[in-house]
């Protein structure tokens, strides 16, 4: 599969960037891109939720009230879940909501999105460029050369980058990564996936195992 290399203005150098089949070519599996989508997810999730039950609330242990001749329902504790200020029934407790996935399915997983990207041509291939400094409008500038300027758009590094990076990192829809920190759900949730050309080897050896 061949894609035509843009430069940052948007206009085409007249090369072509080879995509492999094995990684932009297969017949996409929704269910791994799910199950990695939903690991990414649980593992975004502090777990940190906590509410006392009525072992854990601080108060007075004696009974509130006698046993019998009150009319009402016997009652033992002011810490009872049935009154106000009592413990919690089965409340949430800290867990870790991470699971595990092998590295074969995680793989298939990227492969697959990789490949829905492709058939729905919204990879575009990116000449490397350097940035001398930090500069918002710059990158801006790019984005909006490439028609991006509205869209999510996942830029995917193969060297670090620093300047890129940091020209980015202010604007809500644009996201650049290294190719070692490609997810599936990071290529599943951009429209548009713009791999810069010396990210292409590294995209390839990391899922051609």
């Amino acid at each position: 599969m061949k894609v035509a290399v843009l430069d940052k203005n948007g206009k085409d150098t007249g090369r072509k960037a080879e995509l492999s089949k094995a990684v932009y070519g297969i017949e996409p599996n929704d269910h791994a891109v799910y199950l990695d989508v939903k690991q990414y997810l649980a593992n975004q999730r502090q777990g940190t939720h906590k509410a006392k039950e009525r072992g854990e609330i601080v108060g007075s242990t004696r009974k509130i009230k006698r046993q019998k001749g009150t009319g009402t329902a016997r009652a033992g504790s002011i810490k009872s879940p049935i009154f106000k200020g009592g413990g919690r029934v089965f409340g949430p407790r800290p867990r870790n909501y991470g699971f595990k996935l092998n590295k074969n399915l995680k793989r298939l997983a990227r492969r697959s999105a990789l490949s829905q990207k492709a058939n729905d041509k919204a990879i575009i291939v990116l000449e490397d460029f350097q940035m001398e400094a930090p500069k918002t409008a710059e990158f801006n500038s790019v984005l909006k050369s490439l028609g991006l300027e509205n869209k999510k758009s996942l830029f995917v590094l193969g060297d670090a980058n620093n300047n890129v990076y940091l020209s980015s990192r202010n604007l809500k829809g644009a996201e650049v990564v290294m190719n070692s920190e490609l997810s599936t759900y990071k290529i599943m949730n951009a429209n548009s996936l713009v791999l810069f050309e010396g990210s292409l080897e590294g995209i390839e050896a990391n899922l051609s195992k």
